[in-house]
């Protein structure tokens, strides 16, 4: 563990971040282990029948939210068919175990895997659409299996559903009412929490997690962002399958019920009040919530107003949820930082086969306004190139369009010979290029450090290994003491340092910069200067677009001036003030247009 010199120094902040953390770490599977334990007592010693049926509800319940905490909760996506995969594995158990005769360990298997495909089908073209329109689709999606199933009696027993459905043989042993059914349920509820638990704390929960805060940055970071969602997608059909299933064989019948909008109303519920995200909030959601209508019951109709109040209450003064608000009162950090870690295989330099990247002909059009203009130019290795020009002039457009953000309407962006134009940004990024953006675009949901961490996700091999190589990053730009801070309220300077931190752990061959010195003091242009002189030095090609011409011309060695998406100037950064056409772009005397 590193030295602390001081109480005011980061490296200080950071020690005593680690030290609650780790005590914190000790905590958290006692508290756990002791919940259990609680749960575990009252259904043995306490619980009534009607308790344990209760029970047995609130695990199923607990089971279909550990699906919905992935892809909600960590993914951002707001599924609205989580109650219909939990009805597709309800009468899939219900059709197969009265019709066809089979027992539990077909049905369950089959529970899974028909829900599992129908979210592979509708996923594919409903996860192309975002917001509110996602929600809407697939709520659709849901409403579409409730009318099938209310109007297929022949096949699923109509309205009135399938009754008689058996219990749960397992292993010869016949799984009985009451208490061996809640074992049961709150056992697949332990083993689904652990795996669910284990996907959210590995890349694929990193991964999700920078999705949902910061999507346009994340396919830039090299992440397959329709392949990622797709993947929720699929794994919270999974959870709400099994749940489903469980469900039948506690109620021994099935009905359309499983497939109304209540259904994914509680399990969003549960989501939300117990923490978004966490799969202990989804446990504790689940009990809570399912418990309350039965603890209200005795104020007979007026039960369902102090239920609502208290769920508003709830809402209100804990908008992360009761986990995160115990996180809050404790002063839990949400991450724990590394100590000092093993030298990695590959230093957080840059990739020491460089490749030169040529742009040709590139050209876009939105509309009737031509916003790059056949645009060529190289980048060399180990150089520095500046690229200016007046608001409007089609910089940051080029800089999508090479990145991947847009695709060129015309032209070739070739790096190392490949060719990149058009492709995806993730493949792009695979490639050797890396960018940062304009408003210092970062992650609100998530640490410095699992910012920085998460542009490694893809390169190394665990979370642990890519917090490493992050947290040397951060120290080499001198800002290691804040790793633990959230990046939610950085100042500009340091969230533009981050985000720099960011493109660099990508170890590319090729680096954009919009306009990285913007808002920052002279000081911090300075360092940020020297900064940039020395990644250029390990062979790093740098693009780098500003207006402060005086933080700019003494740092590039080539600049490039744009004005309506044509290149006005390519030259040496001494020329550019002794140029006509520069000049009277920036005087106003030229001609505007375009688009930034």
């Amino acid at each position: 563990m590193p030295r602390c010199w001081s109480s005011w120094s980061p490296g200080r902040r950071a020690c005593s971040a680690r030290r609650r953390g780790a005590v914190r770490d000790r905590l958290s599977p006692l508290l756990l282990t002791l919940g259990a334990l609680a749960l575990g007592l009252y259904a043995v010693g306490y619980a009534t029948p009607y308790g344990l049926r209760v029970l047995t509800v609130a695990g199923v319940y607990a089971l279909a939210t550990f699906g919905f905490q992935i892809v909600f909760g960590l993914g951002g996506a707001l599924s609205l068919a989580q109650g219909a995969f939990f009805g597709l594995g309800a009468y899939t158990t219900g059709l197969l175990a009265t019709q066809m005769g089979w027992g539990f360990a077909l049905t369950f298997p089959l529970s899974l895997l028909v829900p599992l495909l129908a979210a592979l089908l509708v996923g594919l073209p409903v996860l192309r659409l975002e917001s509110h329109y996602f929600a809407l689709a697939t709520l659709g999606v849901a409403q579409v299996l409730l009318l099938l199933a209310v109007n297929l009696p022949g096949l699923t027993g109509g309205a009135n559903g399938i009754p008689g459905v058996p219990g749960v043989v397992l292993f010869g042993w016949p799984v009985g009412r009451g208490l061996p059914m809640a074992l049961l349920v709150w056992g697949a509820v332990a083993a689904g929490g652990v795996i669910a638990w284990s996907l959210a704390r590995g890349r694929f929960g990193r991964s999700l997690t920078l999705l949902r805060d910061d999507p346009l940055a994340a396919a830039t970071l090299g992440l397959d962002v329709g392949r990622l969602r797709l993947a929720a997608f699929a794994m919270s059909a999974l959870f709400a399958g099994a749940a489903g299933a469980l469900a039948v064989h506690t109620q021994r019948v099935v009905s359309p019920e499983v497939l109304e909008f209540p259904v994914m109303v509680t399990i969003l519920t549960i989501a939300v009040v117990g923490g978004r995200g966490r799969m202990a909030g989804a446990v504790l959601g689940a009990v809570l919530l399912i418990h309350l209508p039965e603890w209200f019951r005795a104020l007979e109709r007026s039960y369902l107003i102090v239920y609502g109040g208290a769920l508003l209450a709830a809402i209100v003064l804990a908008p992360e949820g009761l986990t995160g608000l115990l996180d809050r009162l404790a002063g839990r950090p949400r991450v724990r930082l590394p100590g000092r870690p093993a030298e990695p295989a590959e230093q957080p330099g840059l990739v020491p086969n460089r490749s030169a990247l040529q742009v040709d002909g590139l050209s876009k059009r939105f509309g009737g306004v031509l916003a790059v203009d056949g645009l060529s130019f190289p980048l060399e290795p180990g150089t520095i190139t500046g690229l200016i020009g007046p608001n409007g002039s089609g910089k940051t457009t080029a800089i999508n369009l090479i990145s991947g953000l847009e695709r060129p309407d015309a032209g070739s962006v070739r790096l190392g010979g490949r060719e990149l134009a058009g492709q995806r940004p993730d493949r792009i990024a695979a490639a050797g290029l890396a960018r940062t953006f304009q408003a210092g675009s970062l992650p609100e949901g998530a640490t410095v450090l699992q910012a920085v961490a998460a542009a490694r996700l893809t390169l190394d091999r665990s979370v642990e290994q890519a917090e490493a190589t992050a947290h040397r990053i951060l120290d080499r730009l001198g800002i290691a003491g804040h790793a633990a801070s959230p990046c939610a309220g950085l100042p500009a300077a340091l969230r533009r340092r981050v985000d720099l931190a960011r493109a660099l752990a990508r170890r590319p061959a090729v680096l954009l910069l919009d306009e990285p010195a913007a808002g920052l003091t002279d000081g911090e242009k300075a360092e940020l200067a020297a900064l940039l002189r020395g990644v250029a030095a390990e062979g790093t090609a740098l693009l780098v677009v500003e207006h402060d011409m005086g933080f700019l011309l003494p740092l590039a060695g080539h600049v490039l001036c744009l004005d309506q998406g044509r290149l006005l100037y390519a030259g040496p950064p001494e020329g550019v003030r002794r140029d006509p056409a520069v000049v009277a772009a920036y005087l106003g005397t030229g001609r505007r247009g375009g688009q930034a």
